[in-house]
């Protein structure tokens, strides 16, 4: 449903257009310091608006803790925090109702909910709802210590260089997709179980839960399958586990073997796209042309980092959680 984790454990709530969305945590440890500028990095690096590719629509985006939090610690009772919509024109989408927009879930989620699900701007299948994850992510870096989990954007359209990519779009008058890439560091061996609770399986099943991603790669990925076992096997130099390669990416059998941990995720172009398309009407019951008006990303992936490094850090927080490697000295 909406819920992952098993000690800490994230579900996220709101709709895009609605009074506001948000994220309720269960298993943050009592006594864990927290301030409303503990998360104003991580949210300024989300928005929209801030930067060229982004959508216009900019949000205030400061948390509102409704419960949890109490003269600046966690109770250790469930955490409940809220990010107003203000800045929302949900006749864009009223207009638009009949017409499904190609690449979006309006579609399916009518056919799931019947006509019940709120379409305005996505409704709770937005991109929107993602600010929740990223407030998840700056509670389990905390709860990480000195583990390190850090995300790029490596190419745009195929462009290593971003604003090559970019233009690509704005010369095309079309979205555009790109690649993230996600490395941690300072991960101990041992974290992760085999087949299911992989820490790829984990991983994944979280990155999955940001609109937009289409594919998923560990270490050397997809390259493999033109390799060699030689030269794909990475060589074991000490009794930590640590290797001469990585071609792994920091994971064996499913658990963590105390290299860095390095995976890439793929973007697909924003659905949104101002070029003429076929949808259909379902009032009608023919296809026509149509084409999406309103606010949106040029590229999706420039907003990618932060929540690809929210559920990466969710993820490694409820799997140390699982083994009592949680530091209790905080700052």
């Amino acid at each position: 449903m909406n819920s992952f984790g098993k000690l800490f454990r994230v579900s996220i709530v709101g709709e895009s257009h609605g009074p506001g969305v948000g994220v309720i945590l269960d298993g943050v440890p009592a006594g864990l310091p927290l301030a409303l500028e503990d998360f104003l990095v991580d949210i300024e690096r989300r928005k929209g608006g801030v930067q060229k590719g982004t959508t216009p629509r900019k949000e205030d985006d400061l948390p509102i803790f409704q419960t949890g939090l109490f003269n600046g610690h966690a109770t250790g009772a469930p955490m409940t925090i809220l990010f107003e919509n203000k800045n929302t024109r949900s006749g864009d989408y009223e207009k638009q109702r009949a017409v499904p927009r190609p690449g979006h879930a309006d579609m399916v989620a009518h056919q799931k909910f019947g006509g019940f699900e709120d379409f305005r701007g996505g409704g709770h299948f937005s991109g929107r709802l993602t600010v929740g994850l990223v407030a998840a992510g700056v509670i389990a870096k905390k709860l990480l210590g000195a583990i390190k989990v850090e995300a790029r954007i490596l190419e745009i359209g195929g462009e290593p260089d971003i604003e090559a990519g970019l233009q690509k779009a704005i010369d095309a008058k079309d979205s555009i997709g790109g690649i993230v890439e996600c490395r941690v560091n300072g991960l101990s061996a041992g974290l992760g179980e085999p087949f299911f609770d992989s820490v790829e399986s984990l991983i994944s099943h979280a990155v999955f839960a940001i609109p937009a991603v289409r594919g998923i790669e560990f270490g050397t990925g997809f390259a493999a399958a033109r390799m060699f076992g030689v030269e794909h096997n990475d060589p074991i130099e000490d009794m930590q586990g640590h290797t001469r390669s990585n071609h792994a990416g920091g994971v064996v059998g499913g658990i963590t073997n105390g290299n860095e941990l390095v995976f890439r995720i793929a973007i697909k172009p924003t659905s949104s796209t101002p070029r003429d398309q076929l949808t259909l009407n379902w009032e009608t019951g023919e296809q026509e042309t149509f084409s999406v008006k309103g606010r949106h990303d040029l590229c999706i992936a420039l907003r990618v980092p932060v929540v690809l490094e929210a559920v990466t850090a969710m993820v490694l927080a409820d799997l140390m959680m699982q083994v009592n490697a949680i530091p209790r000295v905080w700052k």
